[in-house]
Parts: structure tokens; sequence; C-alpha cells
């Protein structure tokens, strides 16, 4: 496994993250961010993707938000449901 394969596990004790910063954005008085060149590239992210938010709470308030492509969550959904639905169907 190469240093690009590693498993993205910030407690493997190695000091290997899959946490980045891609970049800093400025909220507007829209409530609007532009989301940086390079990072829209690596992520292939294109005009009318969409866009899920996550959030994480902290004692009841958003702290922090990732996101996720929808049509990838679509498919991890797909996939964690696909064993459950079987079990209902039968």
């Amino acid at each position: 496994m190469n240093k690009e394969e590693k498993e993205c596990c910030p407690s493997s004790g190695e000091g290997e993250s899959c946490c980045h910063v891609e970049g800093v954005v400025t909220v507007d008085s829209k409530g609007q961010i532009v989301l940086p060149k390079s990072l829209r590239e690596n992520m292939d992210i294109k005009e009318k993707d969409k866009l899920i938010v996550i959030g994480m709470r902290d004692k009841g308030k958003v702290t922090s938000i990732s996101l996720f492509k929808a049509e990838k969550m679509e498919n991890m959904v797909k996939v964690m449901l696909k064993p459950i639905m079987k079990e209902i169907l039968e």
C-alpha cells in the first residue's frame, strides 16, 4: 500500500489524516460562499451539481459541516439499504 492508498484514520498514530484544509471561503451578505477552483476541480464539481451538507453538532449547535456530492451519497444509501429492503421483502 503506497502513501496515497493508506487508510484514512486520524487516530492511526502515523500522523496521517484524511482531513486537509482545501481552502478558505468567505460568507457574503446573502450567506453564500464560493468553493475554491482547486476544490471544485478535485471533486469534479460542475455547475448545477447537487451537494449534501452534513452538520456536526456540539451541545446542540452546528460547529462544522461536510459537503458530499449528492450522486455519491445516493449510491451509498442504495448500498446500505439494499440488504434491509431485501430482508423486508422476503
